[in-house]
C-alpha cells in the first residue's frame, strides 16, 4: 500500500510541475515561424519563416507575392485587377496570397471585394492574417504603422523584391520575369 502512494504521489507532482508553468499559454505544438492561412474557399496554406525570408509550402520554385491589404484601401482595390493579370499571364509559376490586415472581417465582406475588384487569386481570412502581415513588415523593417498595399514578393523563400503604395504593374512584372529567368 506504501509504494502504491508513493508511486502515485510521484505521479502526481510531476504532472503538477510540469502542467503549471507560467509560461505555457496552450500553443506550444505551434511553432511561432509558422502561419496556417484560410482561404476563402477553405483551403488552407502554410507559410515558415525561415533565414531569407517566407517560404509558402508546396510552392518550390514559383514566386509568390503576399498582398498586405484592406478593403476600405484605395490603392489596395486599385491593385486588385493588376495582380489578376499577372496571375492569368504566369499561371502557376506565380501564386498571389491577398492577406488582409482588417480583424473579423466577413468572409462575404472579403468576397464581395473580390467580385467588385476582380481580385482572381488566393485571399486569406483567419486569425493568423495579422501575425504573418506583422512579421512580413517587420522584416522588411517598414516599421509598426507601414502602409497598404505592401507586396513582398519571395522565390523559394528568398525575398526578390517589395513594394509599398501603388506600384505599377510593370515593375511588379518585370522582377517577376526576372525572378524565372525570363
Amino acid at each position: 500500500m506504501f509504494k502504491k502512494s508513493i508511486f502515485l504521489l510521484s505521479i502526481l507532482s510531476t504532472l503538477l510541475f510540469q502542467g503549471c508553468s507560467d509560461k505555457s499559454n496552450g500553443n506550444d505544438m505551434i511553432s511561432t515561424d509558422e502561419y496556417v492561412l484560410t482561404a476563402l474557399d477553405k483551403k488552407q496554406y502554410v507559410v515558415k519563416k525561415v533565414t531569407d525570408g517566407f517560404i509558402l509550402e508546396g510552392a518550390q520554385d514559383k514566386i509568390v507575392i503576399f498582398d498586405i491589404f484592406a478593403t476600405w484601401c484605395p490603392p489596395c482595390r486599385a491593385a486588385a485587377p493588376h495582380l489578376s493579370s499577372l496571375k492569368e499571364k504566369y499561371k502557376d509559376k506565380l501564386i498571389i496570397i491577398g492577406i488582409t490586415i482588417e480583424e473579423n472581417i466577413s468572409d462575404e465582406k472579403l468576397k464581395e471585394f473580390a467580385d467588385t475588384y476582380k481580385a482572381k487569386y488566393i485571399l486569406v481570412n483567419s486569425d493568423q492574417n495579422r501575425r504573418l502581415s506583422n512579421a512580413i513588415v517587420k522584416e522588411l523593417k517598414l516599421g509598426e504603422r507601414f502602409p497598404i498595399p505592401t507586396m513582398a514578393m519571395y522565390k523559394n523563400g528568398k525575398l526578390i523584391n517589395h513594394y509599398v503604395g501603388a506600384t505599377e504593374e510593370e515593375f511588379i512584372d518585370s522582377d517577376i520575369r526576372n525572378a524565372l529567368g525570363n
